[in-house]
């Protein structure tokens, strides 16, 4: 029983020592120091080489303003841990509590001058003067402990006592250091470095973290500042100057070309459709890779089809590339993209649905299954087959779970289900969906249930929304004649209701669609005329200003991109709307 007794208390112990360190924490965290310092007193005794349990213990002294009691419990571990000389520092903090200047600089002195020849203390020693917040002498401690000792990298701690400071340049200029020592802190220093760029390339860190950037490629150039720059580039979407910067990386190493297919993927996304014919034309250039050379010429078709009038020409190219690399699994999302043109753009839904069901033919994974379906029922959906659609999004949903083609094909039911007015699935689906892993699903679905609710709460028959949402569908059919006819059977029945301002909006956007630009005008001044706090005003500023400045009125597109930049800070159009307006005051811009 004995035995049984002592194996128990033995299992328990780690338990049990845990709850007495969780209980010293909580008091604490409470401000009960007495009751705290008695619990961290038991523990520390009993481990009396964790410098843990000791500097809690210290804290609480200091809280409780027994600065005696402190300084006896300091001294006394040094003298039986000599070589734990950070408690110098606690020392110094101590006297420094207590407005004793003079002794607390003896020894925060005395723990300096160890560092000479024991400068493997460093780290500990600077850790102590920044937890007490003496950045100054943890940033001495830090940069004496490297000079003592060549192979010692504390370049990351300094540059975030520099961040604390906010002396930005100097702490850009260790992060950088610290790449210099060792280029695989690259990816490490951009997350840090990154929570101080923007997307303005005007921001004063952008600038600052340029010109640091631009001052070593010139001294001493090596592949690290080319990625940083092309990383800055990205995050200005300047996507022709991070090409530059990545054509330098691989003419130095002539290794991989992925880095330069991803920039090309992103500048396409963002609509720099020149940049991105200037990438995959490199890429074919340069490539012998099969898939590379098909995802660029894929990449170049879905450039031409967003900028060219000649469809038969599009359509051509697309028979060439069929032609040089057959209908297989290598071509599927050629296929796609085939079927996609034939359906948005040539108005050939039939013929489209004949290509995707000969591909769901071809032997292909799981995963190219399921975008030809999801393909495949966007363009039932265009011929207004929606039961038939769902069977195919809902196949994906199921079959592919916690993908992001099943998270795609759930948004595509929701979708689907609001064309058809069954608004409650719909918003049943996107709920789910608003914590996609996805973001652009993510604001997709809030986007689509902000407009069911926001135009359900007052109109219980849904009869505007109703109309609203069979708008959207013929805008999603290219019937742009009908859509508009429908917004504007909103606009003449429901005025005031809530939905005017989405369809003014979704109005002028066809009108755009159409060149009916003098009407898109108009819309976008009722909205700003309705309600000026509305949450689609910036919007109708912005597109205000883009087409003034198309049809070149300068000064009024100056005055409605000025209008963003003073009256709406957290405009998603800040950033673009400012570059534009100093573009045109004529400022210079790097």
């Amino acid at each position: 029983m004995r035995k049984l007794i002592i194996f128990f208390l033995l299992m328990n112990a780690p338990f049990l020592l845990a709850q007495e360190q969780q209980m010293a924490y909580d008091y604490f965290r409470k401000a009960e120091y007495e009751k705290s310092a008695s619990i961290y007193q038991t523990l520390f005794e009993k481990n009396p080489f964790n410098t843990n349990y000791l500097n809690k213990l210290i804290d609480c002294y200091q809280q409780l303003e027994n600065f005696e009691k402190a300084q006896q419990l300091i001294e006394g571990f040094l003298k039986k841990q000599p070589s734990q000389t950070q408690f110098y520092v606690e020392l110094g903090y101590n006297y420094e509590l207590q407005h004793q200047q003079k002794k607390a600089e003896k020894y925060y002195q005395k723990a300096l001058k160890n560092l000479k020849n024991n400068n493997y203390s460093g780290y500990s020693i600077g850790r102590a003067f920044q937890n007490n917040h003496l950045l100054d002498y943890a940033l001495e401690a830090y940069k004496q402990t490297m000079e003592y000792n060549p192979k010692a990298n504390y370049n990351y701690q300094i540059a975030q006592i520099y961040g604390e400071k906010g002396d930005v340049e100097n702490m850009f200029d260790t992060y950088l250091k610290s790449i210099e020592k060792n280029e695989r802190y690259t990816k490490t220093i951009l997350r840090y470095v990154g929570k101080f760029i923007t997307d303005d390339s005007e921001n004063e860190y952008n600038i600052l973290f340029k010109k640091l950037v631009l001052k070593r490629l010139q001294t001493n150039p090596k592949n690290a500042w080319n990625q940083l720059l092309s990383w800055l580039f990205i995050q200005q979407k300047q996507y022709n100057k991070a090409f530059i910067q990545e054509k330098a990386l691989y003419n130095r190493s002539q290794e991989s070309l992925k880095d330069i297919i991803d920039l090309g993927k992103i500048a396409f996304d963002y609509k720099a459709y020149k940049t991105t014919q200037q990438i995959f034309n490199f890429v074919l250039e340069h490539s012998t890779n099969q898939p590379e050379i098909i995802d660029a010429k894929l990449y170049l078709l879905n450039v031409a089809i967003e900028i060219s009038d000649d469809l038969e020409s599009v359509d051509n190219e697309f028979q060439k590339i069929f032609k040089e690399y057959g209908l297989s699994s290598n071509t599927i999302d050629i296929q796609l993209s085939y079927a996609d043109f034939l359906t948005f753009k040539k108005n050939e839904p039939t013929k489209a649905m004949d290509v995707l069901r000969d591909a769901l033919k071809l032997r292909s994974d799981k995963y190219q299954k399921g975008a030809i379906k999801i393909k495949l029922g966007d363009i039932l959906v265009f011929n207004g087959r929606f039961n038939e659609a769902l069977i195919y999004f809902s196949q994906v949903q199921t079959g592919l779970k916690n993908h992001v083609l099943a998270q795609t094909a759930r948004y595509k039911v929701a979708q689907t289900s609001y064309f058809k007015g069954d608004f409650e699935w719909a918003e049943a689906q996107l709920k789910v969906l608003k914590g996609s892993t996805t973001q652009l699903i993510a604001n997709d679905a809030l986007d689509l249930s902000l407009i069911i609710s926001d135009n359900s709460v007052k109109d219980t028959l849904k009869t505007a929304l109703k109309l609203y949402a069979k708008a959207d569908l013929l805008a999603y059919q290219h019937k742009n004649k009908e859509a508009i006819n429908t917004l504007d059977e909103i606009l003449k029945n429901h005025k005031g209701h809530a939905i005017e301002d989405e369809s003014l909006y979704k109005q002028a956007e066809i009108f755009e669609e159409t060149k009916q630009l003098e009407k898109a005008k108009s819309n976008y001044l009722k909205i700003i005329a309705i309600n000026n706090e509305d949450i689609l005003v910036d919007d109708a500023y912005f597109r205000l200003g883009e087409l003034n400045l198309k049809q070149n009125n300068i000064e009024k597109a100056k005055e409605y991109y000025q209008k963003i930049i003073f009256d709406f800070a957290t405009s998603i159009h800040l950033v673009e709307a400012r570059k534009k307006y100093r573009k045109l005051r004529g400022d210079l811009i790097n």
